[in-house]
């Protein structure tokens, strides 16, 4: 937002405080989640943001960027609220929490380390995904992949959502959920490797592909 912008809603501007609200209160809304038991806490939230933000408008000094200060206002309010209800916890503890050590990929997609001839490499491919005029853009496709978001865990959720459907930037995301910059980079592989199986399993291709003509030709080689 320009310094423009930001004058209008020193101001009291009405539709320049409109489209902020229109443009950020989808994202507010995902991560007031990670911090709340309910959709309906989760806007309460952001409505009282809302307020914190017309309110203090005038006291922001522009050393974030306004979108991570209106986010870090909504944190604030959001494990406030989420400790009302006993519930709330940083949202770096909310990742630690999720990390059970588990594989972002099914390790029986690997050769086992003691294969004679390709050690820990892929026995089975990442398939590849139809482009956007072959159906990944699809309708069912969307649902797809808005099911698999919704099913993963709160942190990574939040994390993918951000980034892969608000379009943010990783160091927009660590700002705003204060997080390292390992920990976004972890929370946001594992989201996407679990929405890719999602849609590879209702592709149906998650298969055994062969190896490329170099590999078996070094293959007949060394058997020769």
């Amino acid at each position: 937002m320009t310094e423009g912008n930001i004058t209008a809603l020193r101001r009291g501007d009405a539709d320049a405080f409109a489209t902020l609200i229109d443009r950020h209160s989808p994202a507010m809304i995902r991560v007031a989640m990670a911090y709340v038991p309910s959709r309906a806490a989760a806007e309460e939230a952001v409505q009282e943001t809302w307020i914190a933000v017309m309110g203090g408008i005038d006291g922001f000094e522009g050393r974030s960027s306004l979108k991570t200060w209106i986010f870090r206002i909504l944190t604030n309010v959001a494990m406030r609220s989420g400790a009302r209800e006993r519930r709330s916890v940083p949202f770096s503890a909310l990742a630690d929490a999720e990390d059970t050590g588990e594989p972002s990929v099914d390790p029986d997609r690997f050769l086992p380390l003691d294969h004679e001839l390709f050690p820990g490499h892929w026995a089975m491919m990442p398939s590849r995904w139809p482009t956007p005029d072959e159906g990944l853009l699809a309708g069912e496709t969307r649902e797809v992949i808005a099911a698999a978001i919704a099913d993963l865990p709160m942190a990574q959720r939040t994390v993918i959502a951000l980034r892969d459907v608000e379009g943010w930037s990783s160091e927009e995301v660590r700002e705003a959920l204060e997080i390292s910059a390992g920990n976004q980079r972890i929370l946001l592989h594992r989201a996407r490797s679990r929405v890719r199986n999602a849609i590879e399993t209702y592709y149906g291709a998650v298969t055994a592909e062969p190896m490329d003509d170099t590999a078996t030709k070094e293959t007949d080689d060394r058997r020769a």
